[in-house]
């Protein structure tokens, strides 16, 4: 078995040097562009995450080989598992986020990421404390039973969250189409981090966009639309701890007041925003509001050859 170094504290240097790029580069356009108590709190929130992942990260692996014990195939480190592992890797991530979007559970830990109302590659740092309390490890069980080592699975998903600092960022427009087509962009990921109405729970890749695509969550970025990043209720804070736990703390008061076991239930499995009176708004009835307000468009006609073309 190989001795695998950790990439992304490999990365770590990188990762500072191009935030002072960043920095200077988007500082000269827009003074408001890094705000030092957000890029502060982000910084602190990354570094609390690293050390949870390191109290944590031992019980991870331990699932993980219990599981992998029970292989149904014996890979091993042949030289063709790994860009398949790294492919599964990301098809499991693409799943993990998503429901880290559509279940208040899983959502109370990737609240953290999304907490900023700025975006720059300091916001890729603010990564969660909690995401071991959630069922996302699950998600990813799959591939040590048929047989990827968790050691190589973790090595790629390490590379998986390199891939993804990049792409948190302003100062990187568009990239040529055919990149754009098949990976996940600086412009696509800017549409997931977006609350306006039309972008909300989209774009969940991680490196692969088409997975988006395949699974109808894909939405481009609009030159017309301005956007505006955070969450649907705003933090209001820079407190640390408040950012890393309010959710919870948010679950834990709506399950004490709910009326009965079902409604206590819905509050921690149904997707934030849901309320068993109907007094909250979720992404969905978000999204269904602003879609029925939008202007309706003209049909296309036919031509007689069958081809249509915008109705005049």
């Amino acid at each position: 078995m190989p001795d695998l170094p950790n990439p992304t504290e490999l990365a770590i240097p990188a990762f500072v040097l191009l935030m002072l790029v960043e920095i200077w580069w988007v500082r000269r356009r827009d003074r408001r562009a890094y705000e030092p108590r957000d890029t502060l709190t982000s910084l602190a929130l990354g570094l609390g995450s690293t050390v949870a992942g390191a109290l944590t990260g031992g019980l991870a692996l331990l699932i993980a080989f219990q599981v992998y014990e029970h292989r149904i195939f014996d890979i091993g480190w042949v030289w063709w598992a790994w860009p398949i592992a790294f492919l599964f890797d990301d098809f499991a991530y693409y799943w993990s986020h998503r429901l880290g979007h559509r279940v208040r559970w899983m959502w109370a830990a990737h609240v953290i990421h999304h907490s900023s109302q700025h975006y720059n590659l300091s916001t890729a740092l603010r990564q969660t404390w909690t995401g071991f309390f959630t069922p996302g490890l699950l998600i990813g069980l799959p591939m040590f039973w048929l047989g990827f080592h968790p050691l190589m699975v973790a090595f790629c998903g390490g590379l998986n969250l390199i891939y993804q600092f990049w792409i948190h960022t302003e100062a990187v427009k568009r990239l040529p189409r055919w990149f754009e087509a098949v990976m996940n962009s600086p412009s696509h990921h800017r549409v997931h981090h977006a609350i306006n109405p039309g972008y909300l729970d989209s774009n969940y890749a991680g490196v692969f966009i088409v997975w988006d695509k395949m699974f109808g969550t894909f939405v481009p970025e609009r030159d017309d639309v301005r956007i505006q990043y955070g969450i649907v209720k705003q933090l209001g804070s820079f407190n640390l701890l408040w950012a890393a736990f309010h959710e919870w703390v948010g679950i834990a008061r709506d399950m004490w007041s709910a009326p009965g076991l079902r409604n206590k239930l819905g509050y921690l499995l149904r997707p934030p925003g849901w309320s068993h009176d109907g007094s909250r708004e979720t992404s969905d009835s978000i999204k269904a509001a602003w879609a029925a307000r939008q202007p309706v468009r003209p049909a296309a006609q036919p031509y007689p050859d069958g081809s249509l073309t915008p109705a005049e």
